[in-house]
C-alpha cells in the first residue's frame, strides 16, 4: 500500500483520537463490544472506571456492567504498563502474553521483584497456579501459602511475582457496582474456561492500538503498552499503514480506513474518570492537554484527578462530594469556563450524578474558583 506524508493538524489529531475512543458521541452498543473497541479500560480502582463507560455508552446501567463481571464476560487483569485493565476474556488471552515483557519489567524494578531476586519466577508462578486452582485467595493468603515453600522471602513479594507472571484475575465481588470485597485472585483460565495459551502477537497488538488510539507514533504505542522496541513492529507493518506527520514533524501511523474527522468537528463536554484511556494512551498527550495543565494531573500518591473535557481539551478537574442525602459534582477550572461551555459542563455533571449517585436525593454542580 502506498503511504502518504500528509500533515495532520493538532486539532484534527484530537478529533481522530476522540472518535476512536468513542468520546465524540455515545454509542448504542453492547458493553463488551465497546470495551473491545477501546482495547480495554484501565481499571485499577474498584469503581471509577464505570464513569468511563457512561461517557461512551448511551443509556448504560452500572448494574449491567457488574453482571458482566460476575458472569465472566468481562475481567480485570494486569496488562498494559503492569496496571489492572478491564477486558474481555478473549482480549486477556491475546494481550497478556504480548505485553508480558512489559509486566516483567515493572516487576523487576519493583520492591517485590528485588526482594525475590534469585528465585526462579516461573517456579514461583507454577506454585501459585497450583494453589489458586484449588481455591481463589487474596494476596495475603496466597503469600502465606507460598511462604511455606520459600520461607526466606516475605509472602507479599512472592504473591506479587505470581500476579506478574500469571494471568490472574481480581474476581467478583471486587469491582462489581454496589458490592465490595477484597482483591481475591483466580487464574484466568479456570475462571473464564478459556485457555490462556495464545502466542505473543505484537503486530496484532499494534493494529488494535491504532484502531483505538491512532494516529500515533512508535513512542506512543510503547508508552501505552509498556513495551520497548516497537519500531521494528511498525516497520514490519509499514506497508499496511498510512504514514502521516504531526505539526511538529513527527511520524504518525494509522490504519488506512480509520476515521479521521475534520478538526472543526464539534466535541461534547465529557467528565473523564481518573485513569481514562484518553490520558493513558500516548507518550505525547498534547493532543488533549496542554503542557501546563498536564502538570496539574500529577499527584504524590499516584492518584490523578478526574478531568473535564471542553471542546476536546482537558480544562478542569472534578469530583463527587456526598453530603447526607445530597451529592454534588465540584468542578475546578484550570481557566475560566463560561457561556454555553459552562452550561454543558453543568448538564454533563448532573448526568454523571444521576449515574454515580442515583441513590442521593439532591444533585448539583458547583464551580470552584479557577485553579
Amino acid at each position: 500500500m502506498a503511504t502518504t506524508r500528509t500533515v495532520i493538524s493538532r486539532r484534527a489529531l484530537n478529533r481522530a483520537t476522540l472518535d476512536r475512543q468513542l468520546l465524540l458521541r455515545r454509542v448504542d452498543l453492547p458493553v463488551t463490544d465497546v470495551v473491545t473497541r477501546l482495547a480495554g479500560l484501565q481499571a485499577q480502582t474498584t469503581h471509577t472506571w464505570y464513569a468511563g463507560l457512561e461517557n461512551r455508552i448511551e443509556g448504560l446501567a452500572p448494574e449491567t456492567v457488574g453482571r458482566l463481571l460476575t458472569d465472566g464476560a468481562l475481567v480485570r487483569v494486569t496488562l498494559m504498563r503492569g496496571t489492572l485493565h478491564l477486558v474481555t476474556p478473549e482480549d486477556c488471552r491475546f494481550l497478556r502474553p504480548t505485553v508480558q515483557p512489559g509486566v516483567d519489567r515493572v516487576l523487576a524494578h519493583s520492591t517485590h521483584g528485588r526482594a525475590a531476586r534469585g528465585l526462579d519466577p516461573d517456579e514461583v508462578a507454577a506454585a501459585g497456579y497450583e494453589i489458586l486452582t484449588r481455591a481463589p485467595l487474596d494476596l495475603r493468603a496466597l503469600g502465606a501459602r507460598l511462604n511455606e515453600r520459600w520461607p526466606d522471602v516475605e509472602g507479599a513479594h512472592l504473591a506479587q511475582v505470581v500476579k506478574a507472571r500469571l494471568p490472574v484475575l481480581q474476581i467478583p465481588p471486587r469491582g462489581v457496582w454496589g458490592a465490595s470485597g477484597p482483591a481475591v485472585l483466580a487464574p484466568a483460565d479456570t475462571w473464564t474456561g478459556l485457555p490462556m495459551d495464545a502466542a505473543p502477537d505484537p503486530e496484532g497488538m499494534v493494529l488494535r492500538y491504532l484502531a483505538a488510539f491512532g494516529p500515533a507514533g512508535v513512542m506512543d504505542a510503547q508508552a501505552w503498552s509498556g513495551l520497548t522496541r516497537l519500531g521494528e513492529v511498525f516497520d514490519r507493518l509499514r506497508d499496511r499503514l498510512v504514514v502521516l506527520r504531526g505539526e511538529d514533524g513527527k511520524e504518525l501511523f494509522d490504519l488506512p480506513d480509520a476515521p479521521r474527522p475534520d478538526g472543526d468537528t464539534s466535541a461534547p463536554v465529557r467528565l473523564l474518570y481518573d485513569f481514562d484511556n484518553l490520558l493513558r494512551g500516548h507518550a505525547d498527550r498534547s493532543r488533549v492537554v496542554s503542557d501546563e495543565d498536564l502538570g496539574r494531573l500529577t499527584s504524590r500518591n499516584g492518584m490523578p484527578p478526574a478531568t473535564v473535557l471542553v471542546d476536546g481539551e482537558v480544562r478542569a478537574s472534578w469530583k463527587v462530594v456526598r453530603t447526607g442525602r445530597n451529592a454534588a459534582v465540584e468542578v475546578v477550572p484550570f481557566a475560566p469556563i463560561s457561556g454555553a461551555d459552562r452550561d454543558e459542563v453543568e448538564a454533563e455533571g448532573l448526568r454523571m450524578l444521576r449515574f454515580l449517585a442515583a441513590d442521593r436525593g439532591g444533585h448539583e454542580v458547583r464551580f470552584a474558583p479557577t485553579a
